[in-house]
C-alpha cells in the first residue's frame, strides 16, 4: 500500500536512508519537506512495514523525483516499479509536461527501472554525488497533455 509519508515515519525512513545512500538526507531535511515545502510530496510503501519511499517536487508543469529508496532486502520484488508508477500517475493527474530525476552512473538497476518506464538519458552532471564522488545521469520523461 502506498500512502503519504508522515513525521512518524521518519525513524524508519532514516534507517533506510542511511543504509541505502552514501550521502543520506538528514531527518531535518525530511521534516522540512513534509511540513514546510509546498512543492513536496512524499509517500511510503508499507504493506509489511516500511519498505520503500518516494519523494517528488511538483513545480507548475515539472515533476522531479527527488528520492526513491527500497530496502535492500526487498529490492527486485516490484516495490521500486510500484513507486515509479505512482510518480507517473501523480504526474499525469497534475498535468505535468516534464518529469526529471538524477541517478548515479553506476546504478544500473535504477537506470534500467527508469528506462523501462519511459525515461531517457538527457545529460551528465559531473561530480553530482559524494561518498563516493560520482557523476549523475539526468533522466527525463515528457508527457503530452490534452
Amino acid at each position: 500500500m502506498i500512502r503519504k509519508m508522515t513525521i512518524d515515519d521518519l525513524p524508519e525512513i532514516m534507517i533506510l536512508e542511511r543504509s541505502l545512500f552514501g550521502s543520506p538526507w538528514s531527518e531535518e531535511n525530511y521534516r522540512f519537506e513534509i511540513l514546510e515545502n509546498p512543492y513536496a510530496h512524499y509517500v511510503v510503501e508499507d504493506e509489511q512495514g516500511l519498505r520503500g519511499y518516494l519523494g517528488l517536487w511538483l513545480n507548475e508543469d515539472t515533476l522531479q523525483i527527488t528520492t526513491l529508496g527500497v530496502a535492500s532486502s526487498h529490492q527486485g520484488k516490484g516495490l521500486g516499479s510500484s513507486l515509479v508508477k505512482y510518480a507517473l500517475e501523480y504526474a499525469i493527474s497534475n498535468k505535468v509536461l516534464i518529469m526529471t530525476l538524477e541517478v548515479r552512473v553506476s546504478n544500473a538497476k535504477a537506470i534500467h527501472l527508469y528506462e523501462k518506464n519511459g525515461f531517457e538519458k538527457a545529460a551528465t552532471r559531473k561530480q553530482y554525488y559524494s561518498h563516493p564522488d560520482e557523476d549523475a545521469i539526468l533522466m527525463m520523461k515528457t508527457f503530452e497533455q490534452m
